[in-house]
């Protein structure tokens, strides 16, 4: 069974909306209100050599499609990489970013899941993430923690009820020169009733 990792930019306050840029009121806060250590981004680097597989939410995707494969430099690996984008409505894939397949709901993630392969990682789709983690395929979070409040945005984590088991234990972290921190936590699943 393959594992699936979520990994996001993510304010103290829980925003992850628009970090690099976007609609939010400051977007691209984490590299205009922060000032870049390189040392914080490694694990970023290890997501990429460690994932077999991009599993994207539909608006993610086309934020990135148009984008990440003109970046050879920065993602060569999630650009050769099988990509799949979770969407009832998306019927085309960008043919510069191939390849990639669309998913139609939650259990064909599951089925995908169930195959052989490394870690599919989940990159800036909090919405497909608390779909994910309702559904208990959710394994591990990386998190950079930025030292921001925004106070508005896209949260990674909203109602207990949208995210599934919420009890998760600590398995790596850092904190770095620029405030940012790293928290890397499992899942914690409760053992299988005999």
């Amino acid at each position: 069974m393959r594992q699936i990792i979520v990994t996001e930019l993510i304010s103290l306050d829980g925003v992850v909306d628009s970090p690099g840029g976007g609609e939010h009121p400051r977007a691209g806060w984490s590299f205009k209100e922060v000032e870049f250590d390189p040392a914080a981004y490694e694990i970023k680097g290890r997501e990429q050599e460690e994932a077999s597989a991009m599993l994207l939410g539909r608006v993610s995707y086309e934020e990135f499609a148009p984008v990440w494969p003109s970046m050879e430099d920065e993602f060569a690996a999630y650009n050769a990489m099988p990509k799949y984008v979770v969407s009832s409505t998306l019927t085309e894939t960008d043919p510069a970013w191939q390849p990639t397949t669309v998913l139609a709901s939650l259990d064909d993630v599951a089925r995908l899941k169930e195959g052989d392969g490394g870690p599919i990682i989940v990159h800036a789709s909090p919405t497909l993430a608390r779909g994910l983690a309702a559904a208990g395929l959710v394994d591990r979070y990386h998190l950079l923690v930025f030292p921001l409040v925004l106070g508005e945005g896209k949260r990674l984590f909203t109602r207990a009820a949208d995210t599934g088991p919420s009890a998760l234990r600590l398995v790596e972290h850092a904190a770095y020169s620029n405030g940012v921190t790293l928290a890397v936590y499992d899942v914690v699943r409760e053992a299988s009733q005999a």
